[in-house]
């Protein structure tokens, strides 16, 4: 029985994920887990992909490399993708969306190629990543919310840490019952 529970912040590049990470990583106790990190330092990848500019992630070793930390609890695991991660492992889904136009922005200020900014682009309009975790996760733990501003970051991080509050305190009583 996990003591602390295991959170999924998910969504397109550029909607936010890693600010909202470390921000409840600090304030929580919890682990962030960047499985961009973990992907690069552990060798979890089958190489580069150039026309991408990124790692071609090998799910299986990822998965085999995180299971046993992730199974203790306590990690907010940050990733663009989230249907790979078995759902005994995860309490809480949150997708982060933010309008396009702000997301061209973001992407363009980070030299995003063409073809990596477009597919993103249209990812989050398509409501990709967000039908992914619906169909992944049971739909009481998928949570969708907005990242435009530093004030809807801070919303956000403020109803993650009132979850996770609540998430300690309704399993602390059922491992008492268990006891």
């Amino acid at each position: 029985m996990r003591t602390k529970p295991n959170i999924i912040i998910t969504g397109t590049p550029g909607v936010g994920k890693t600010t909202h990470c470390e921000t409840l990583a600090a304030s929580l106790g919890l682990t962030h887990l960047s499985i961009n990190t973990i992907v690069k330092d552990r060798g979890c990848h089958d190489g580069w992909d150039e026309e991408y500019q990124s790692w071609i992630v090998d799910e299986d070793k990822l998965l085999d490399e995180i299971e046993e930390e992730v199974k203790l609890g306590g990690y907010i695991i940050d990733w663009h993708a989230c249907d790979l991660f078995p759902k005994s492992w995860i309490d809480l889904v949150v997708v982060l969306r933010v309008n396009s136009t702000i997301l061209y922005d973001r992407l363009k200020s980070r030299n995003y190629p063409e073809l990596k900014l477009q597919e993103n682009l249209d990812s989050e309009i398509m409501e990709v990543l967000l039908q992914e975790a619906r169909d992944s996760y049971d739909e009481e733990i998928v949570v969708e919310l907005t990242s435009n501003t530093s004030e809807e970051v801070d919303s956000n991080v403020a109803r993650i840490e009132a979850w996770v509050a609540q998430w300690i305190k309704d399993n602390e009583g059922a491992e008492k019952e268990d006891s």
